[in-house]
C-alpha cells in the first residue's frame, strides 16, 4: 500500500460512524444476564470474549459463569440501538439512561 492510499484508509477508519447501544450476554446453561453499555456495539462481543477467555473480565460473576460452564453457553445480543449524537456527553447520559431501563425491565445484572 502507498503511502497516500494508506493516509486515505486511515483517515476512512478515523470517520467511520460507530453504533452506541445497550447489549447483554446470555448464558443459556445458567439462565443468567447480564446488561451493558457501549459507544461502539461492533467491538462489544470481541472484547468482551477477549477478557473472558483469558479470565481478566471485571465483572466477577459473569467470568465464573463463563469459567463453569464454557463459552458455547454465552451469546451476545444487541437490545437497542441509539441514533447519532454529535456530543459524547449526552450519548453519554442516554446510554446510562437506558441501561438503567433495561436493568429493570430484564432480571440482569450490570457489566
Amino acid at each position: 500500500m502507498r503511502g497516500e492510499e494508506r493516509k486515505a484508509a486511515i483517515a476512512a477508519y478515523k470517520e467511520r460512524k460507530s453504533l452506541a447501544g445497550i447489549y447483554l450476554i446470555r448464558c443459556h446453561a445458567s439462565g443468567q444476564v447480564w446488561v451493558g453499555q457501549s459507544p461502539n456495539l461492533g467491538s462489544v462481543q470481541n472484547r468482551a470474549w477477549f477478557t473472558l477467555r483469558f479470565g481478566s473480565h471485571p465483572h466477577r460473576g459473569l467470568q465464573k459463569a463463563w469459567q463453569d460452564h464454557g463459552p458455547e453457553s454465552f451469546a451476545l445480543e444487541i437490545v437497542e440501538t441509539l441514533e447519532d449524537e454529535d456530543s459524547a456527553y449526552v450519548r453519554s447520559a442516554i446510554l446510562k439512561e437506558r441501561l438503567a431501563h433495561w436493568r429493570e425491565a430484564l432480571p440482569a445484572e450490570v457489566i
